[in-house]
């Protein structure tokens, strides 16, 4: 699709319906109008609420925790510098993803953006692939957090009993399916208060983070370690060579800052969209950088010198045994409750961008019963309630996984990662190879440095589908130690070019145009076409609601040369 230059007149004209039903200011749906969408969506969102959805569901101390057994076996250097260092190259990934979003604020902008950049001969087939990766990268998120939670939830409860309970696998299982399902209602229910609760969220992240910078240096006073250890201890309990296990603790900022796509997602619930999106990207990024840092240091100056205890705890978590040893066991069952209530924050915001990329990706027609997916609930505050419960039905039914073990659980969530690193990459690598000419800045632009931030940006992704796919104990796994993640991931992207080539490639054009056909202006067909677009009108459109309706609409097929 193409980004076209209208008058004032004529965005107005195209905007009309969405600014006097109230979904959106003028300048917003007249931006979405450019993209070839008919606004749908409430924009309810701020900056602020935007950064808030982003830096909420990274959950930064939870996550953190949750992560610790990819840290610690680098030693308190590796915690400390591992994180450092792999969120400085993340912000660089923010910024070639700030650049596309202020230029074509949408929803299911990673995949409209690769179909948009590249090649004639690859678009569909890349843009096709980016939607799929994209889409269970982001319920395997929802997975991994949700599975997070139900460890936390639990350890509390260990915690209590002494470490003389264990939960088996069933247990852990359900109070995942419970917390799964609560998010599908609430993200469903509390929809038109979802943008100020994201501000509560921020506030709870923030009241965890201080309590804990405050807490554990108070709790260990008189046992804490020197910078030396802090800052230059190494360590290394797994079989790799040192300097790689030190690359095997960057897991745990590259898994933790993994969801400011969230803030692309939202684009067309966003007021000033096309500063919100980038600005929330970047905001959610150099906070977690900031105090993740903050967070590491302080737990590396708390923490028990014996790593391989604090790993092998009977609590489950290193960090509940962090927490015990600085603070006893009142005061671990505190913080491990504030932790875990974070944490299920945390899933209810991520069901929420999920939804948003599975009903963009639906609304172009990709994703089985896209009919369906897509539908619109005005009732409920115009969401896309079906696409949330597709979300929550298919998060409940990949962590059965979890029910085989740990090794099974991991490469599951590893969607996450790798995943979402080929959907980030593929878009920003089309841009600079395949489209760069075609590339209009918006409000937000790195200038000159655009195309060498953009490569970096590459280089790293690239780097960390790499680095997830490593057993991280050590070369020579057993069955139970086995990073599973080339498989799923294999899995995912070759299953989804195979539907392409067998099946899609004879119905999946890319993104579609949803506006009617009164709403489509004369200068936009005109602009469409000199980039080298054929517009064919086709079929009937499904109404808001649901319901069949009259609007013709104009699909667009992207010319094959």
């Amino acid at each position: 699709m193409a980004e076209t230059d209208v008058s004032s007149t004529e965005k107005r004209r195209a905007s009309q319906t969405a600014v006097e039903t109230g979904l959106a200011g003028e300048d917003d749906a007249a931006m979405l109008a450019k993209l070839g969408y008919k606004q749908e969506l409430r924009r309810n969102f701020t900056m602020l609420e935007v950064f808030g959805i982003a830096f909420s569901i990274m959950g930064l101390l939870p996550s953190i925790a949750s992560t610790l057994a990819y840290s610690i076996p680098a030693g308190p250097a590796g915690l400390v510098w591992g994180w450092f260092l792999a969120s400085m190259f993340i912000f660089f990934v923010g910024l070639a993803m700030a650049d596309l979003g202020s230029a074509m604020p949408t929803s299911g902008g990673l995949y409209w953006w690769t179909h948009f950049f590249a090649s004639p001969k690859s678009r569909n087939a890349l843009s096709f692939l980016v939607g799929y990766s994209n889409t269970l990268g982001l319920v395997g998120g929802l997975c991994s957090i949700d599975y997070g939670f139900s460890l936390m939830f639990l350890s509390v409860i260990v915690i209590a009993k002494d470490g003389e309970w264990a939960p088996s696998s069933g247990v852990v299982y359900a109070v995942f399916l419970a917390c799964v399902l609560c998010h599908g209602v609430l993200a469903s229910s509390v929809s038109k208060s979802m943008g100020k609760l994201q501000t509560v969220f921020v506030a709870m992240n923030f009241i965890l983070i201080f309590a804990t910078i405050i807490a554990l240096p108070i709790g260990r006073a008189g046992q804490r370690n020197d910078a030396k250890y802090i800052f230059a201890t190494t360590g290394n309990l797994t079989t790799w060579p040192t300097g790689w296990a030190f690359m095997i603790s960057w897991l745990s900022p590259i898994w933790t800052i993994g969801a400011f796509d969230s803030c692309v997602h939202m684009s067309e619930e966003a007021a000033n969209a096309t500063k919100a999106v980038p600005y929330g990207i970047l905001m959610s990024i150099g906070s977690c950088w900031l105090f993740g840092w903050i967070l590491c240091i302080v737990i590396a100056a708390c923490m028990s010198q014996d790593l391989e205890s604090l790993l092998g705890t009977s609590f489950g978590q290193p960090m509940a045994q962090i927490y015990y040893d600085a603070l006893g066991k009142r005061g671990a069952i505190g913080m491990m409750t504030l932790l875990f209530v974070v944490q299920f924050l945390m899933g209810l915001s991520i069901t929420v961008a999920a939804s948003r990329q599975t009903w963009a990706f639906s609304r172009d027609g990709a994703l089985p019963f896209s009919r369906y997916i897509r539908v619109i609930n005005q009732k409920l505050g115009f969401i896309p309630f079906n696409a949330v419960w597709f979300c929550v039905i298919l998060a409940a039914l990949l962590g059965l996984l979890t029910l085989i073990g740990p090794a099974a659980a991991s490469a599951v969530f590893s969607l996450a990662v790798a995943g979402n690193d080929v959907a980030w990459g593929v878009p920003i690598l089309a841009r600079v190879v395949w489209g760069q000419k075609k590339f209009v800045p918006g409000p937000f632009y790195t200038g000159r440095f655009s195309v060498p931030i953009a490569w970096i940006a590459i280089i790293f992704l690239c780097f960390g589908i790499v680095l997830s796919m490593f057993p991280t104990t050590g070369p020579n796994p057993t069955s139970e130690s086995m990073n599973y993640t080339v498989v799923i991931n294999m899995g995912v992207w070759g299953g989804a070019l195979a539907y392409y080539y067998l099946d899609a490639r004879k119905w999946f054009t890319g993104p579609k145009i949803t506006l009617s056909a009164d709403e489509l202006t004369e200068e936009q067909e005109r602009a469409l076409a000199e980039e080298g677009l054929v517009i064919d009108v086709a079929g009937q459109s499904d109404s808001l609601g649901g319901q069949s309706g009259d609007h013709e609409k104009k699909d667009i097929e992207k010319a094959s040369s």
